[in-house]
């Protein structure tokens, strides 16, 4: 008898427990039928100046004798410093970087041939100015640089000799987020007309990268997944777009 009742008991509980999940299984359905959006993107764009001008300027000498390749290279730096002082760089945007000294007899791998010289002597300046029109202007004087007997070497042409860069992106975030969820707005707008639908409240907002590139360049160099900022142009374009879901009915 005992067994019996434990028997209908089980039955019981699971007939209940399958009911309820019916329940709400069913209630689950209805709702996801009745709940409708759609998701939309919205683009904004602004033209803004760079902030800041980095210039890495390298010289680079050739010597048999330490000695007086140091004083040949800290001439050329002494040189090199008065000259963008001439031009209208300040001082404390003169940054001296690294002093660098290659023995080829000293190195490790190579050609046993050194050539004509033992040494190699680079020194590296660097300037950070926010006038970066007068960087860019001094920049181009390589005829006037020349003349003082200066010559600077340039091992990484493909940079651009000047990098560019927008730092005040904070300043223009808050009003380029509106615009582009305005736009977003507009889109979702124009397809509930066109679908006969009504636009209803928003559902969510995602906010996606900030992209900034030279005005000129066509492809981006910062996509969804992140990447590097163009710095070979004072003119930029910044970018963003917002992904905005609209409940509809």
């Amino acid at each position: 008898m005992k067994d019996r009742n434990y028997l209908i008991i089980a039955i019981g509980i699971f007939l209940a427990l399958f009911l309820h999940a019916y329940l709400i299984g069913s209630a689950l359905q209805r709702f996801q039928k009745e709940v409708r959006y759609i998701s939309v993107k919205g683009f904004a764009e602004k033209e803004v100046k760079a902030n800041l001008a980095v210039w890495n300027i390298k010289t680079k000498i050739t010597t048999n004798n330490l000695q007086e390749g140091s004083a040949e290279i800290e001439s050329g730096k002494n040189k090199l410093v008065q000259f963008l002082l001439q031009k209208g760089i300040n001082r404390d945007e003169i940054i001296q970087m690294d002093l660098n000294v290659v023995d080829k007899v000293a190195r490790d791998y190579g050609s046993n041939d050194i050539g004509a010289y033992r040494y190699i002597i680079e020194n590296s300046l660097q300037v950070r100015s926010e006038n970066v029109e007068n960087v860019q202007k001094v920049s181009r004087m390589d005829d006037e640089l020349l003349k003082t007997g200066v010559v600077i070497s340039n091992d990484q042409a493909y940079m651009g000799k000047v990098q560019y860069l927008f730092t005040k992106l904070n300043d223009i975030k808050p009003a380029m987020l509106t615009e582009a969820t305005k736009n977003a707005k507009k889109a979702a707008l124009q397809f509930s007309n066109e679908s006969d639908v009504t636009l209803d409240n928003l559902r969510k907002a995602n906010q996606g990268l900030f992209t900034i590139i030279d005005r000129d360049e066509f492809s981006s160099a910062q996509g969804d997944g992140g990447g590097y900022q163009n710095l070979n142009d004072i003119n930029k374009k910044v970018r963003v777009v917002v992904s905005v879901d609209y409940y509809i009915k």
